[in-house]
């Protein structure tokens, strides 16, 4: 397999290799070492954007598209088994191929439409988990919106716990879903005969065909794409040819048993809507309040409509878990940007948030599942962009070496590649000209016909470009070029300023204030003083603790003069940042010298955190003893 000439940034770095496979065990426990990532890809085939099209696909023709969901969910598997092959192989994420592929201007706007893609991804779980909040327990639908901002905290709770326990999460939260759906298909019970039938290939009408579309493009989703090439970097592994074989074979089974179970969920919905309201003539049901409401008269209890409320809230957050990493990982792999996964993950739920309050509050309840199916067409505009460049990567000899897809594969991935390209483009002109026609605004009708027209363009874009620049090597622009970096003398610390807080961090601050002395340094020794007085004024007070602050700072001065070192000392009051910024700033000190304080996380909310502070409030550097 040829070298990688590309440097990059590794995918999700902080768990980036950081399940280890278990070596010299059981085959079983090395097996199951794999096992994790593609339950958290599984999600995404059973949020609450797939279940309209499944209750709509059930309630109008029974049976009958069964086959159409055990198609799409053969796509799925292979979409998501080339991208476990990618991300092992060549070691980097969807996004980050498609950087060093594509120019900087494209790279950009297929940035922007993957993030497109999880807002509206996250836009359904919103949306679905403030319907289930409503419906089981009455909250209001805004409210429901609302409520479901504070799962930003579990998500950041789990990051912290490790790739491992949020695998284990959302494996948990599979399983109460699938026995929600097992306690329901016992409820129905259906005639599993009649269910065989649905697994013969089938039409009945345009109207189905118009249905099957939206089941495949609800199934398939952009975002899990990305996440999928990026997740399965977590496992440490061998970069021999025998351990990447053994790895892409036990991806492959995590992939086909978590996304069967998707599977599984996906045609009980459409199993219950056909055995609850196909047969009892009720053909329109596609609403979630609908179903919600028709399951307990049309079954003779209770129990079925609570636990398909209580499996909806459970999809709509086990979904969301998801949403950050594969915002993270676009960000990271187009931009080479990283912030705060907490900034992150509230980016992501306001841009779901924001739209679905608004539609509230402008158009009212009723308009929500209208904005399901919105955010569902949003996700079928994006597909092809994601797949397009997967096939081309997996393809190519030089980057894959032996692991380069075989030829039947590439026929029968660009052959899936196509219908998922004119299926979707068919849905999203359907779903144009309804629009066109409903709201019949001249500027409306422009904007969307010159949208629907670039994306088309782009899409032809991102299929040629690959190979018509296949030998051309973009250079990725990670670091400035070393030879433009100029380096000035060393500097020498002439004037130290040295905070000290009377505490056994200062032993730590004093040693390596003498170790990077020379015979010109001045020591400049500051204390803030904290007292009630000095609270209650704000400025300089003579009360026992200033006095005896400065004795003390007069004994560490005596120190330093006892070793022929110039040194001054002052007295800082009540505000610490301010007052030790004010005197760098006075002395024109050259480095500032503080101790750790010792204490985190609450204590440091009680107590006040101070270095990180200083950082920002000083133009010298800051060296922290600890």
């Amino acid at each position: 397999m040829s070298k990688d000439p590309y440097q990059h940034e590794k995918s999700l770095s902080d768990v980036h290799e950081s399940v280890e496979i278990s070596k010299g065990k059981s085959k079983i426990k090395k097996i199951l070492s794999f096992f994790g990532p593609a339950y958290l890809i599984s999600v995404g085939y059973m949020d609450p954007g797939n279940w309209a099209t499944d209750l709509a696909g059930g309630s109008q023709f029974g049976y009958a598209l069964l086959w159409v969901l055990l198609m799409s969910n053969i796509m799925a598997l292979l979409l998501q088994s080339l991208c476990t092959r990618l991300g092992i192989v060549r070691r980097k994420d969807l996004a980050q191929c498609n950087r060093e592929t594509y120019p900087k201007r494209m790279n950009f706007v297929l940035y922007i439409l993957a993030e497109i893609a999880i807002a509206a991804c996250d836009l359904a779980e919103v949306l679905g988990m403030a319907i289930g909040l409503n419906l089981l327990f009455g909250i209001d639908i805004l409210w429901g919106v609302l409520i479901s901002f504070a799962d930003t905290f579990l998500i950041m709770y789990l990051q912290k716990l490790g790739m491992r326990k949020m695998e284990l999460f959302i494996i948990g939260l599979i399983t109460m879903i699938g026995m929600c759906f097992m306690v329901e298909m016992f409820l129905v019970q259906p005639d599993f005969g009649e269910v065989m039938t649905g697994f013969i290939p089938s039409l009945p009408n345009s109207a189905a065909l118009y249905i099957a579309i939206g089941i495949i493009g609800a199934t398939v989703m952009p975002h899990n794409l990305y996440l999928h090439s990026a997740l399965v970097q977590t496992r440490k592994i061998d970069r021999d040819d025998h351990s990447i074989r053994k790895a892409l074979k036990y991806n492959f089974f995590d992939s086909a048993i978590a996304l069967n179970l998707a599977f599984l969920v996906n045609a009980a919905i459409l199993i219950l809507a056909s055995a609850a309201f196909h047969k009892n003539g009720m053909h329109d049901v596609a609403d979630l309040e609908d179903a919600y409401h028709l399951l307990g008269k049309t079954l003779g209890t209770d129990l079925a409509p609570k636990l398909f409320a209580v499996a909806l809230i459970l999809a709509g957050q086990s979904s969301t878990v998801t949403g950050t990493l594969a915002g993270q990982i676009v960000m990271e792999g187009y931009l080479r940007l990283r912030i705060s996964p907490t900034l992150r993950r509230i980016i992501t739920r306001l841009l779901a948030i924001i739209p679905a309050v608004l539609v509230i509050l402008i158009a009212g309840e009723s308009q929500v599942g209208s904005l399901l199916i919105f955010s569902q067409v949003i996700l079928s505009m994006q597909l092809a962009f994601a797949v397009i460049p997967l096939i081309h990567f997996v393809s190519d000899k030089e980057k894959m070496g032996n692991f380069v897809i075989k030829p039947y594969m590439q026929i029968l991935a660009w052959l899936i590649a196509i219908i998922i390209a004119v299926l979707n483009i068919k849905l999203v002109y359907e779903e144009i000209s309804t629009w066109i026609i409903k709201y019949d605004i001249l500027w409306l009708t422009v904007l969307l016909i010159l949208g629907a027209a670039g994306m088309i363009v782009l899409l032809i874009m991102t299929f040629i470009y690959p190979i018509l620049h296949k030998n051309r090597a973009i250079v990725l622009d990670v670091h400035p070029p070393f030879e433009d970096l100029k380096f000035d003398e060393p500097i020498s610390f002439n004037k130290v300023v040295l905070a000290l807080d009377y505490s056994t961090s200062d032993t730590k601050a004093v040693q390596y204030a003498l170790s990077i002395a020379n015979t010109n340094s001045h020591f400049i020794l500051v204390h803030i003083v904290e007292s009630a007085g000095v609270k209650y004024t704000g400025e300089s007070t003579d009360d026992l603790e200033s006095r005896q602050d400065l004795e003390r700072l007069q004994k560490y001065a005596h120190f330093f003069s006892d070793r022929a070192y110039q040194v001054n000392f002052e007295l800082g009051y009540n505000n610490r940042v301010a007052s030790i910024a004010k005197i760098c700033e006075q002395y024109e000190a050259d480095l500032l010298i503080v101790g750790s304080h010792g204490h985190t996380g609450v204590k440091d909310f009680v107590f006040g955190e101070t270095v990180n502070k200083l950082r920002h409030a000083v133009k010298i550097p800051v060296f922290i003893a600890q």
